[in-house]
Protein backbone atom coordinates (compact mmCIF):
# COMPACT_ATOMS: atom_id res chain seq x y z
CA UNK A 1 0.00 0.00 0.00
CA UNK A 2 0.89 3.37 -0.36
CA UNK A 3 -0.68 7.07 -0.86
CA UNK A 4 0.93 10.21 -2.40
CA UNK A 5 -0.53 13.82 -1.64
CA UNK A 6 -1.64 15.19 -4.35
CA UNK A 7 -3.37 18.55 -2.76
CA UNK A 8 -2.16 20.75 0.12
CA UNK A 9 -1.47 23.76 1.74
CA UNK A 10 2.36 23.25 1.49
CA UNK A 11 4.58 21.18 -0.78
CA UNK A 12 8.34 20.56 -0.89
CA UNK A 13 8.34 19.78 -4.50
CA UNK A 14 8.58 22.94 -6.53
CA UNK A 15 6.97 21.44 -10.09
CA UNK A 16 3.36 21.12 -7.49
CA UNK A 17 0.64 23.62 -6.94
CA UNK A 18 -0.36 24.30 -3.69
CA UNK A 19 -3.94 25.56 -1.88
CA UNK A 20 -6.25 25.27 1.38
CA UNK A 21 -7.19 21.90 0.13
CA UNK A 22 -6.48 17.84 0.71
CA UNK A 23 -6.57 15.46 -1.81
CA UNK A 24 -4.64 11.98 -1.42
CA UNK A 25 -4.29 8.79 -3.55
CA UNK A 26 -4.26 5.62 -1.75
CA UNK A 27 -2.97 2.69 -3.91
CA UNK A 28 -3.64 -1.16 -2.45
CA UNK A 29 -3.00 -4.07 -4.00
CA UNK A 30 -6.39 -3.98 -5.42
CA UNK A 31 -7.75 -0.87 -5.87
CA UNK A 32 -6.70 3.08 -6.34
CA UNK A 33 -8.88 5.03 -4.24
CA UNK A 34 -9.04 9.07 -4.20
CA UNK A 35 -9.18 10.04 -0.51
CA UNK A 36 -11.13 13.79 -1.14
CA UNK A 37 -10.70 15.71 -3.74
CA UNK A 38 -9.25 19.63 -2.54
CA UNK A 39 -11.07 22.76 -3.57
CA UNK A 40 -10.16 22.70 -7.06
CA UNK A 41 -8.73 21.10 -9.81
CA UNK A 42 -5.28 21.06 -8.15
CA UNK A 43 -5.06 17.61 -7.41
CA UNK A 44 -5.94 16.94 -11.19
CA UNK A 45 -2.33 19.21 -12.71
CA UNK A 46 -0.51 17.89 -9.73
CA UNK A 47 -1.13 14.21 -10.48
CA UNK A 48 -0.17 15.03 -14.40
CA UNK A 49 2.88 16.22 -12.85
CA UNK A 50 3.64 13.17 -11.11
CA UNK A 51 2.55 11.32 -14.10
CA UNK A 52 -0.07 9.69 -12.22
CA UNK A 53 -3.24 8.52 -14.69
CA UNK A 54 -6.59 9.29 -12.21
CA UNK A 55 -8.95 7.93 -14.96
CA UNK A 56 -7.92 4.79 -13.15
CA UNK A 57 -9.45 5.67 -10.16
CA UNK A 58 -12.15 2.99 -8.63
CA UNK A 59 -13.47 5.21 -6.04
CA UNK A 60 -13.59 8.74 -4.51
CA UNK A 61 -14.08 8.90 -1.14
CA UNK A 62 -15.62 12.56 0.16
CA UNK A 63 -14.87 13.12 3.70
CA UNK A 64 -17.85 15.77 4.42
CA UNK A 65 -18.90 18.29 2.44
CA UNK A 66 -16.73 21.44 3.01
CA UNK A 67 -15.71 22.52 0.24
CA UNK A 68 -11.40 22.27 0.44
CA UNK A 69 -12.40 18.48 0.49
CA UNK A 70 -14.98 18.38 -2.22
CA UNK A 71 -14.96 21.28 -4.21
CA UNK A 72 -12.51 19.59 -6.79
CA UNK A 73 -15.13 16.48 -7.18
CA UNK A 74 -16.73 18.65 -10.34
CA UNK A 75 -13.32 17.92 -12.49
CA UNK A 76 -12.43 14.52 -11.16
CA UNK A 77 -15.97 13.46 -13.23
CA UNK A 78 -15.55 15.09 -16.02
CA UNK A 79 -12.02 13.86 -15.87
CA UNK A 80 -13.00 9.72 -14.97
CA UNK A 81 -15.98 8.46 -16.10
CA UNK A 82 -16.02 5.15 -13.95
CA UNK A 83 -15.66 5.89 -10.38
CA UNK A 84 -17.83 5.44 -7.88
CA UNK A 85 -18.35 8.45 -5.43
CA UNK A 86 -19.01 7.46 -1.43
CA UNK A 87 -20.56 10.13 0.53
CA UNK A 88 -22.93 11.08 3.13
CA UNK A 89 -25.98 12.19 2.06
CA UNK A 90 -25.85 14.75 4.97
CA UNK A 91 -22.73 16.18 3.21
CA UNK A 92 -24.62 16.68 -0.38
CA UNK A 93 -27.78 18.25 1.72
CA UNK A 94 -25.88 20.53 4.10
CA UNK A 95 -25.18 24.18 4.40
CA UNK A 96 -21.95 24.77 5.82
CA UNK A 97 -20.19 28.03 7.52
CA UNK A 98 -17.13 29.37 8.75
CA UNK A 99 -16.98 32.37 11.21
CA UNK A 100 -13.31 32.14 10.98
CA UNK A 101 -12.69 36.03 9.77
CA UNK A 102 -16.43 37.26 8.08
CA UNK A 103 -18.88 34.72 7.94
CA UNK A 104 -18.45 33.11 4.68
CA UNK A 105 -20.10 29.64 3.08
CA UNK A 106 -17.85 26.59 2.75
CA UNK A 107 -20.45 24.37 1.16
CA UNK A 108 -19.24 22.55 -1.78
CA UNK A 109 -21.50 23.03 -5.00
CA UNK A 110 -21.99 19.26 -6.06
CA UNK A 111 -21.77 17.77 -9.77
CA UNK A 112 -24.57 15.89 -11.05
CA UNK A 113 -23.91 12.37 -10.30
CA UNK A 114 -25.41 9.48 -11.95
CA UNK A 115 -27.31 6.79 -9.25
CA UNK A 116 -25.06 4.17 -10.98
CA UNK A 117 -22.05 5.84 -9.49
CA UNK A 118 -23.58 7.33 -6.07
CA UNK A 119 -23.00 5.39 -3.04
CA UNK A 120 -24.92 7.56 0.09
CA UNK A 121 -23.54 5.96 3.65
CA UNK A 122 -25.45 6.85 6.03
CA UNK A 123 -23.99 4.20 8.55
CA UNK A 124 -20.76 2.20 8.95
CA UNK A 125 -20.64 -0.09 6.62
CA UNK A 126 -18.43 -2.45 4.46
CA UNK A 127 -18.39 -0.87 0.95
CA UNK A 128 -16.63 -4.63 0.08
CA UNK A 129 -14.33 -6.92 1.46
CA UNK A 130 -11.35 -5.16 3.26
CA UNK A 131 -13.20 -1.11 2.36
CA UNK A 132 -14.73 0.17 5.24
CA UNK A 133 -16.60 3.70 6.18
CA UNK A 134 -17.11 5.16 9.54
CA UNK A 135 -20.42 7.55 9.98
CA UNK A 136 -22.10 8.75 12.77
CA UNK A 137 -18.58 9.16 14.93
CA UNK A 138 -19.98 9.02 18.61
CA UNK A 139 -18.43 11.87 20.21
CA UNK A 140 -17.65 11.16 23.72
CA UNK A 141 -14.48 12.24 23.71
CA UNK A 142 -13.49 16.48 23.13
CA UNK A 143 -13.97 18.05 19.97
CA UNK A 144 -11.43 20.30 17.97
CA UNK A 145 -11.40 23.43 19.46
CA UNK A 146 -11.35 24.85 15.73
CA UNK A 147 -14.71 23.47 15.15
CA UNK A 148 -16.30 26.46 17.71
CA UNK A 149 -16.57 28.60 14.30
CA UNK A 150 -18.00 26.31 11.86
CA UNK A 151 -21.95 25.89 11.62
CA UNK A 152 -24.67 24.77 9.22
CA UNK A 153 -27.76 26.56 8.14
CA UNK A 154 -31.02 24.99 9.16
CA UNK A 155 -34.24 24.84 7.71
CA UNK A 156 -34.99 28.07 9.50
CA UNK A 157 -32.06 30.19 8.06
CA UNK A 158 -30.24 30.04 11.68
CA UNK A 159 -26.64 29.26 11.86
CA UNK A 160 -25.95 26.44 14.29
CA UNK A 161 -23.18 24.68 15.50
CA UNK A 162 -21.58 22.43 13.08
CA UNK A 163 -22.66 18.39 14.60
CA UNK A 164 -20.50 16.97 12.15
CA UNK A 165 -23.00 14.23 11.30
CA UNK A 166 -21.94 14.50 7.86
CA UNK A 167 -18.32 13.46 8.56
CA UNK A 168 -17.20 9.87 7.38
CA UNK A 169 -14.19 8.12 7.65
CA UNK A 170 -12.83 5.45 5.85
CA UNK A 171 -10.44 2.37 6.75
CA UNK A 172 -8.97 -0.54 4.44
CA UNK A 173 -5.89 -2.69 4.97
CA UNK A 174 -5.18 -1.29 8.52
CA UNK A 175 -5.15 2.61 7.10
CA UNK A 176 -7.53 4.82 8.29
CA UNK A 177 -8.14 8.11 6.84
CA UNK A 178 -9.85 10.94 8.54
CA UNK A 179 -9.98 13.70 6.18
CA UNK A 180 -10.34 16.54 8.38
CA UNK A 181 -10.50 14.86 11.60
CA UNK A 182 -13.73 17.48 12.65
CA UNK A 183 -15.08 14.68 15.14
CA UNK A 184 -11.45 14.85 17.15
CA UNK A 185 -8.64 12.11 16.33
CA UNK A 186 -10.15 9.75 19.90
CA UNK A 187 -13.45 9.81 18.55
CA UNK A 188 -12.64 8.47 14.77
CA UNK A 189 -9.73 6.01 16.29
CA UNK A 190 -12.70 4.77 19.36
CA UNK A 191 -15.26 3.93 16.65
CA UNK A 192 -13.00 1.99 14.35
CA UNK A 193 -13.35 -1.71 15.31
CA UNK A 194 -10.65 -2.90 13.42
CA UNK A 195 -6.84 -3.04 13.62
CA UNK A 196 -5.01 0.28 12.72
CA UNK A 197 -1.66 0.62 11.26
CA UNK A 198 -1.36 4.64 10.12
CA UNK A 199 -3.85 7.29 10.05
CA UNK A 200 -3.74 9.60 7.46
CA UNK A 201 -5.53 13.12 7.25
CA UNK A 202 -5.81 15.79 8.50
CA UNK A 203 -6.03 16.27 12.48
CA UNK A 204 -7.82 19.38 12.77
CA UNK A 205 -5.13 21.40 15.71
CA UNK A 206 -5.02 24.71 14.08
CA UNK A 207 -3.71 27.65 14.77
CA UNK A 208 -2.41 27.24 18.53
CA UNK A 209 -5.46 26.32 19.69
CA UNK A 210 -4.46 23.41 21.30
CA UNK A 211 -2.02 23.44 24.12
CA UNK A 212 1.66 21.18 24.08
CA UNK A 213 0.10 19.28 27.14
CA UNK A 214 -3.19 18.76 24.88
CA UNK A 215 -1.03 17.72 22.08
CA UNK A 216 0.97 15.44 23.68
CA UNK A 217 -1.62 13.81 25.23
CA UNK A 218 -3.41 12.75 22.06
CA UNK A 219 -0.11 11.23 21.05
CA UNK A 220 0.04 9.20 24.11
CA UNK A 221 -3.67 7.97 23.47
CA UNK A 222 -2.93 7.13 19.86
CA UNK A 223 0.07 4.85 21.19
CA UNK A 224 -1.95 3.02 23.31
CA UNK A 225 -4.97 2.30 20.05
CA UNK A 226 -3.12 -0.26 18.53
CA UNK A 227 -1.91 2.84 16.32
CA UNK A 228 1.94 2.96 16.03
CA UNK A 229 2.23 5.01 12.56
CA UNK A 230 0.81 8.38 12.82
CA UNK A 231 0.93 10.23 9.87
CA UNK A 232 -0.37 14.20 9.96
CA UNK A 233 -0.71 15.28 6.40
CA UNK A 234 -1.89 18.58 6.68
CA UNK A 235 -4.05 21.14 9.22
CA UNK A 236 -7.41 21.49 7.36
CA UNK A 237 -9.66 23.96 8.91
CA UNK A 238 -12.85 24.62 6.46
Amino acid sequence: MRWTVLSDNRSDDSRLTTEHGLSILLHTDRLMILLDTGASDVFIRNAEQLGIDLSAVDYVFISHGHSDHAGGLRNFLEYNQKAQVIVSPDAMSGKFFSKRGNLHSITTEWPEIGEDRLVLIDQTCEILEGLHVIAHIPQTNPMPKGNRKLYVQDANGDYIHDNFRHELALYVDGLLFTGCAHSGLENILSACPWPVHSVVGGFHLLDGQETDDEIKALAHIQKHSSTPAIAQVTMCSG
